[in-house]
């Protein structure tokens, strides 16, 4: 039996955290903190104003843009959000403007959902890997729900 639907966003999405998607080998490519440090590309799409080459460039500055450098076909929806939201800035924006950029962000990985929607996660700092709770002792992790079953004798089926 098929899982999940014809789109891209039926049925339960895939958690790196859970029995299932590690036993399917699971993995997330993980996007390094500091963001993109390569050269940003030229604006793909015609005259592009100011604010769009400011947006463009900051975007080109996320962890995201290391991917998107990797995969040149994404550059025109990336440059697709950069003009939308942009046009999104203005006073008298739209709200089905608003869903469309939205939508583009999930697209290119800039939102929550798209980055699990891509498979990406963004590597924790090293201030993040190292959680000191009180006293400076690290927060145990969560162990697994099958690590707390416990077997009991005497049971019937």
């Amino acid at each position: 039996m098929s899982r999940g639907g014809a789109r891209n966003r039926s049925g339960p999405r895939p958690d790196e955290h859970s029995l299932t998607s590690a036993a399917r080998g699971l993995v997330l490519t993980a996007l390094p903190p500091g963001g993109y440090e390569g050269e940003v590309p030229a604006f793909p799409l015609p005259s592009p104003s100011q604010r769009e080459q400011e947006v463009w460039a900051g975007a080109w500055r996320t962890p995201q843009a290391c991917v998107w450098a990797a995969q040149p076909w994404r550059h025109r929806t990336v440059a697709m959000w950069v003009r939308w939201s942009v046009r999104m800035e203005a006073e008298d924006a739209s709200a089905a403007l608003g869903n469309v950029v939205v939508r583009f962000a999930d697209q290119i990985g800039l939102t929550p959902a798209g980055l699990k929607e891509n498979g990406w996660k963004i590597a924790p700092t090293d201030a993040e890997a190292k959680p000191a709770a009180a006293n400076g002792v690290p927060t145990p992790r969560r162990a697994s729900s099958r690590n707390r079953l416990k077997v009991v004798a005497g049971g019937s089926a």
